[in-house]
């Protein structure tokens, strides 16, 4: 997770602002982050299911993948549509509601 929260954190902050007038290495730098994002995404899920043996029913835990689905789906959009500003800030928005519930369900 925390290279799923970190780089977008490292992304908004510095490479954005660092390369807002050179499009093309933006553009490069934001996609090679898209693939990562999305296996980190692949490792937390798997990871997650382990831990989440046992908790099936706990409706917080369906809430919470059910996010895990929609970041998916909105980091694939968002690799598609390129500068859908809206999108990266749904993306980060979304995971902080995973890191929330995912600390809900660690207590």
């Amino acid at each position: 997770m925390a290279a799923f929260i970190g780089g977008q954190l490292v992304l908004a902050a510095a490479v954005v602002p660092a390369l807002r007038h050179d499009r093309p290495a933006l553009r490069a730098v934001a996609r090679r982050f898209g693939w990562v994002t999305l296996v980190a995404l692949g490792v937390l899920v798997c990871t997650g299911a382990w831990l989440a043996r046992g908790r099936w029913a706990d409706g917080t835990l369906h809430v919470k993948l059910g996010l895990v689905v929609l970041v998916g789906v909105l980091i694939l959009w968002h690799l598609r549509a390129g500068a859908a500003h809206w999108l990266q800030g749904a993306i980060f928005i979304v995971s902080l509601a995973i890191v929330w519930l995912g600390l809900a369900l660690a207590h």
